[in-house]
C-alpha cells in the first residue's frame, strides 16, 4: 500500500506517492496558468486548479505502475491564503480564487491600521494586516461581485482555501473542512482557542455560515467519492498548509529546529512548541499542526513573497533562458554580481518589512554587467532576504541558530544553497527529498491511518543529502549585507 500526496501550489500542482520506507516512488508536475487582472492583483481559476490536480493524480498512478485500490490514503497541502467561494449545490466557484499575493485589498488593511485594529487582530491570531491572508479577499469577493453578498446570507456558498475545496470536490461536497494550521492563515481563526472568532468575522464582514470546520492537522477528514480516477472510500487523512506541512516533513518535530522552503516564496519556519511566541521583530505566529489528542503546536514565520518567482520572471518575463534549472551555471559563470543588485519586490517585501508598496528593482548597472551577473545577483537577494527574516527571527528567541534545513525546489540549487550558508553565517541542510511540503501532507495522512505509528518512526525514514558548511568570513558577510540593505531602501522609496 502507498501514501498519496496532493501538493497544491501556487504556479502548479505536484502529486508524489510514497511507499512505507518513505521513499518517493512517483512524482508528476504541471503549472497553470496564472491570472492578473491589475497591476498588483493575482488570481486563478478554480477549475484550472481542480483540473492539473485530476490529471495529475492520474499520471502519478501510471508513473508509479499502481492502481488507486493501492492508496491507503491522501494528504493535500497547498498554497495557504488564497481563497475562494463556491455554490454548495453546483460546487462552482463564484469568482476566480483570490491568491495569496493578491495586493487589492491594501486599502482596506490601510483603514484597519488606522483604525487600531492591528493590535487586537495580531494578538488573536499572530499575523500583522496585509493583504497576503484570507480574510480581506473574502470580504473583497462579498463586497464587490454582484449577488455573492445575498447568496451568503442564505447560507448558499461555502468558503475556503485550496486545501478545503480539493477535499470538498474529492468527497462530492460531504466534507467542508479544514485543518488548523490553514486556519490560522486565514486571519479569521483565534490561534489561543483554535475556533473561528466571531469578533474577527464582524470585523472582516464573513459570515459563519461560510466558513469550514477546523480539524486536526493528522486524521480522517473524508473519504473519496464518485470520482472517475480514483476508487470510493480512500480516506483523506492529513491536510497542512504548505510551509507548515514542509516544517513536518523535515521532521522538525521539537521546538528550536526550523526549515526553509525556496518555492515561489521562500519561508522560514521554526518550531516554538507548545507556545505561542509574540514577535516584536514583525514574525508571524502560526499553528504548525495539531496532532489527535495533543495541544496545539506553535512555528514563528517569516516570508520573502518572491523567491523562485523572480527565475520564473528572468525566464519568462526577460528570456535570459529557457529553464528555470539553468540560472545555476550561468550564474556560477562569474565570480561576483559586478555590484549589480536586485531586490526582487515584485508584489511588494515580506517580512520583516511589511511594505506593500515597495516594488522590484535593479540597481548598481554598469556597462561591463551581463545576464549572468543579473542572475548571479537574483540568487544572491534570495538568499539574503531569508537572512534578513532569520535575524529577526533569532531576536525574538534570544539565540542563534545552529542550522537550517531546506526544502523546495530551488534548494537543488547548490550554489543557492552555499549562498545560504555564507550569509546566514550557519549551516544549511539538504535532504534526499527536498520535496517536503508533500512528505509532510503524507506523513500526516500516514499517521491519520496508522500506516506509520508515530513521529518517531518518520524520522528515522528521513536522510540528509548534503551539509553545506558556512565558507566566508564574518567581514565579507557584513560588508555583503550592508550592500543589500542599502538596495532594499531603495525599492522601498515610492
Amino acid at each position: 500500500m502507498y501514501i498519496m500526496a496532493i501538493d497544491q501550489g501556487t504556479t502548479g500542482t505536484t502529486v508524489c506517492i510514497l511507499n512505507q520506507a518513505g521513499s518517493l516512488v512517483a512524482k508528476v508536475n504541471q503549472e497553470y496558468p496564472q491570472i492578473f487582472p491589475k497591476p498588483g492583483w493575482v488570481e486563478h481559476n478554480p477549475e484550472a486548479i481542480w483540473s492539473s490536480v485530476t490529471l495529475m493524480i492520474e499520471k502519478a498512478l501510471v508513473a508509479a505502475k499502481i492502481q488507486g485500490q493501492q492508496i491507503a490514503a491522501i494528504g493535500i497541502t497547498n498554497q495557504r491564503e488564497t481563497v475562494m467561494l463556491w455554490n454548495r449545490k453546483n460546487h462552482k466557484p463564484v469568482y476566480n480564487a483570490i491568491v495569496w499575493q493578491c495586493r487589492r485589498t491594501s486599502s482596506f488593511c490601510e483603514k484597519l491600521k488606522k483604525e487600531k485594529k492591528e493590535k487586537i487582530i495580531r494578538a488573536k491570531t499572530g499575523l500583522v494586516v496585509d493583504p497576503y491572508f484570507s480574510a480581506s479577499k473574502v470580504r473583497w469577493i462579498l463586497q464587490n461581485i454582484d449577488g455573492v453578498k445575498a447568496q451568503a446570507k442564505r447560507g448558499e456558498l461555502a468558503m475556503g482555501t485550496v486545501d478545503t475545496f480539493l477535499l470538498w470536490r474529492l468527497t462530492q461536497g460531504r466534507s467542508h473542512k479544514t485543518d488548523v494550521s490553514n486556519a490560522s492563515r486565514t486571519m479569521l481563526m483565534n490561534i489561543h482557542t483554535g475556533d473561528w472568532d466571531s469578533e474577527l468575522l464582524s470585523l472582516f464582514s464573513v459570515p459563519k455560515s461560510l466558513l469550514p470546520k477546523i480539524a486536526d492537522s493528522s486524521g480522517v477528514f473524508g473519504v473519496t467519492e464518485g470520482l472517475s480516477f480514483l476508487p470510493d472510500g480512500i480516506p483523506i487523512a492529513g491536510i497542512a498548509g504548505d510551509q507548515q506541512a514542509a516544517l513536518f516533513g523535515q521532521t522538525c518535530f521539537s521546538a528550536g529546529e526550523g526549515k526553509c522552503t525556496f518555492g515561489t516564496g521562500s519561508f522560514l519556519l521554526l518550531n516554538t512548541g507548545e507556545k505561542a511566541v509574540p514577535s516584536k521583530a514583525k514574525m508571524l505566529t502560526t499553528v504548525a499542526w495539531r496532532l489527535p489528542g495533543k495541544k496545539m503546536t506553535y512555528a514563528l514565520e517569516g516570508g520573502a513573497f518572491v523567491c523562485g518567482a523572480a527565475v520564473q520572471w528572468l525566464r519568462d518575463g526577460l528570456g535570459l533562458f529557457q529553464k528555470s534549472s539553468e540560472i545555476e551555471v550561468l550564474a556560477a559563470s562569474v565570480q561576483n554580481s559586478l555590484g549589480v543588485e536586485f531586490v526582487p519586490a515584485l508584489t511588494g517585501l515580506g517580512a520583516p518589512y511589511w511594505d506593500a508598496e515597495a516594488r522590484g528593482i535593479i540597481c548598481g548597472l554598469t556597462r561591463g554587467a551581463t545576464k549572468a551577473h543579473l542572475a548571479r545577483a537574483t540568487l544572491e537577494a534570495l538568499a539574503l532576504q531569508n537572512v534578513d527574516i532569520l535575524t529577526a527571527m533569532q531576536k525574538d528567541l534570544g539565540k542563534k541558530l545552529k542550522g537550517l534545513r531546506v526544502d523546495g525546489g530551488a534548494a537543488a540549487n547548490d550554489l543557492l544553497m552555499q549562498m545560504q550558508a555564507d550569509y546566514m553565517g550557519a549551516e544549511v541542510t539538504r535532504p534526499v527529498a527536498i520535496e517536503t511540503t508533500a512528505m509532510g501532507a503524507a506523513y500526516l495522512a500516514g499517521l491519520g491511518i496508522g500506516f506509520w505509528k508515530s513521529s518517531d518512526e518518520i524520522k528515522k525514514i528521513w536522510q540528509t543529502d548534503r551539509v553545506f558548511k558556512v565558507q566566508i568570513s564574518p567581514s565579507v558577510r557584513k560588508a555583503r549585507l550592508h550592500l543589500w540593505h542599502q538596495a532594499v531602501k531603495r525599492s522601498r522609496i515610492s
